[in-house]
């Protein structure tokens, strides 16, 4: 955790690579939405060569309303059928037109909802102006947000680049690896919420863009991936009421990005329908 001292004690609830750090230091009360297992470690490095050692007390209370927030995995969501899927975009694209990523998640509710369950699931709002997000970089440089807030690229669906990008990493990796994804608001509701259509990829490396010959990030063929990884993070947070896979009549299998790079995937696209906050 940039964020925390060095040497710190913190703790992690759930899976790792899923579930985000919280600072214990010398006490905490934290309020966990759903379970899983409980992990208390050393804030450093693993080439760090710092020890230290604590002694702990840990408390566990049941829920508090006599159950936990469990996103519940169903056959189908209202309003995400076949109909919804029709009218619905396979690909994303840049200014140019060229296809590139696939979509391969939905999020049904409001925009509080939607940003809401982002933040709580540990990914960072991406900044799209790049002289602000370097200059902030600058100033900025020990928190995560800063590594993770780097420009994105804009891709284009329903005619408009992306209404909001998040990305999710470990801050000394986020060079050549980042988590991130582009979200677009649909011109459409779905089973009378607001509907937020999503293409999910994971930077891993560098690679050579096949437009200009220029330098962009290369992502994870197994796109896949990425997309469990949404949903990994997000049901983990209590605010998914219920969640599904879609398999579209016309699924993408196998594709190229608009810079070139080649993906695969099943073809399903995962939905999400949010808990409203009140």
């Amino acid at each position: 955790m940039a964020q925390a001292g060095r040497g710190a004690l913190i703790g992690r609830i759930g899976a790792v690579g899923v579930a985000q750090p919280f600072l214990i230091g010398s006490s905490n009360e934290s309020v966990t939405p759903v379970g899983g297992a409980l992990a208390i470690g050393i804030n450093r490095a693993d080439s760090d060569t710092c020890t230290t050692a604590f002694t702990v007390h840990v408390d566990v209370f049941p829920p508090r309303d006599g159950a936990a927030r469990v996103a519940k995995r169903v056959d189908s969501i209202e309003g995400a059928g076949r109909e919804l899927f029709t009218r619905l975009p396979r690909r994303v694209g840049d200014k140019q037109g060229n296809p590139g990523d696939m979509v391969n998640f939905l999020v049904l509710g409001s925009e509080a909802a939607m940003t809401g369950v982002f933040k709580a699931a540990g990914w960072v709002a991406v900044d799209s102006d790049v002289r602000g997000a370097l200059i902030a970089g600058v100033i900025d440089s020990f928190k995560k947000e800063a590594y993770l807030t780097l420009p994105m690229s804009q891709l284009y669906l329903f005619d408009r680049p992306q209404d909001f990008g998040w990305a999710h990493a470990e801050p000394i990796k986020v060079v050549e690896s980042r988590h991130h994804l582009r979200v677009w608001r649909a011109p459409y509701a779905a089973g009378g919420s607001v509907l937020w259509v999503g293409a999910a990829t994971h930077d891993i490396g560098f690679d050579r863009d096949q437009r200009n010959n220029g330098i962009t990030h290369k992502i994870d063929p197994k796109v896949d991936a990425e997309r469990d990884f949404v949903e990994q993070t997000l049901t983990g947070t209590g605010l998914v009421s219920e969640f599904t896979y879609v398999t579209p009549a016309d699924p993408v299998r196998e594709a190229k990005t608009a810079t070139g790079g080649t993906f695969q995937s099943d073809g399903r696209v995962l939905v999400l329908r949010l808990e409203e906050p009140r």
